[in-house]
């Protein structure tokens, strides 16, 4: 179902507003801000409310017995060492400047079930996410993070083109 269309100025849309809500996904990377961008524009001319999510995967600590700690018991390294707080402080800004306010979260866990999860905690009517993933073997072995969200979404994917 086509929701609003690209012109030269942007997204307008087409009779009643259709997304009230989007959630887009950002990893902090370039690629990623091309999503978070067209966001932007189909937020301004939707009038969609905007929530930007990260997902990160908590550090394991080592303690000098050289045994791994599990993720929960380290969770409290992420304050000094995640970069998930710099990444949504920056794709909200993109956001804010552009005129569209945005609410941001951060995931512990896999970036797609993040996402998925998320989406449906929110009802979202949209996901946004960048088309870059992994390539190769591990791209084979499991997947991409676009793959996997447009498969398994509880709502519309837009993957946007950004490589």
């Amino acid at each position: 179902m086509l929701v609003a269309s690209r012109t030269a100025g942007g997204y307008g849309s087409r009779g009643p507003r259709m997304i009230d809500s989007m959630l887009v996904a950002t990893d902090g990377s370039e690629t990623a801000a091309k999503a978070v961008s067209e966001a932007a524009d189909l937020a301004a001319g939707t009038g969609a409310r905007v929530h930007v999510m990260t997902a990160y995967q908590p550090l394991r600590a080592k303690v000098s017995s050289g045994r791994t700690v599990a993720p929960e018991a380290a969770d409290w390294h992420l304050a000094q060492d995640s970069q998930a707080d710099s990444i949504l402080d920056a794709a909200c800004a993109t956001l804010r400047l552009r005129g569209v306010e945005a609410e941001p979260h951060a995931r512990k866990g896999d970036p797609a079930d993040a996402i998925i999860d998320l989406a449906e905690e929110l009802g979202a009517d949209l996901i946004v996410v960048g088309n870059k993933g992994l390539t190769g073997a591990r791209r084979f072995l499991l997947g991409s993070v676009p793959d996997k969200v447009s498969h398994h979404a509880p709502c519309s994917v837009l993957i946007v083109y950004t490589t």
